[in-house]
C-alpha cells in the first residue's frame, strides 16, 4: 500500500505529535520523515516553496533560536532568502509540514490537519 501523505516531523515538537496522533486516529497512510536527521536539499526545500498552500515567509519559524541567531524577519520574504537560511538552519522550518496530492500546508493545528486530510 503507499502513502497518502509525508508529515515532515521533529519528535521534540508537540505540533508533530499531535499531528501524528490525529492521522493515526483517523488511519491515514503516512510516512514520516524526520527533517533534522536527514536535512533536505536545495532541490527539496525549492518543490516545497513550489507547492506551498502557506505564504513563503511562514515556513520560517520565527522563534527564539531565530531571534539568537540575530535575524531579522523582513530579510525572508523571499523564495532565495527562506531556501538559503533553511539549508544553514534547518532547524528554523517551521512544522508539521505535511505533503498530500501534490500541495504542502504548514499543519500546526489539529483542524489544518484535518483539513489536508479531507482535501
Amino acid at each position: 500500500m503507499s502513502k497518502d501523505l509525508q508529515i515532515y516531523f521533529n519528535p521534540n515538537c508537540s505540533k508533530c505529535l499531535s499531528a501524528l496522533e490525529i492521522l493515526d486516529a483517523e488511519n491515514a497512510s503516512f510516512e514520516v520523515v524526520r527533517y533534522l536527521d536527514h536535512p533536505l536539499s536545495r532541490d527539496q526545500l525549492e518543490a516545497i516553496l513550489n507547492n506551498l498552500s502557506d505564504p513563503i515567509a511562514d515556513l520560517v519559524r520565527k522563534d527564539k533560536r531565530f531571534s539568537e541567531l540575530g535575524l531579522d524577519t523582513a530579510n525572508f520574504d523571499t523564495r532565495n532568502s527562506v531556501v538559503n537560511l533553511l539549508l544553514k538552519h534547518p532547524e528554523l522550518m517551521q512544522r508539521p509540514l505535511i505533503h498530500k496530492n501534490g500541495k504542502w500546508s504548514i499543519a500546526r493545528t489539529a483542524e489544518k490537519v484535518i483539513e489536508i486530510l479531507r482535501r
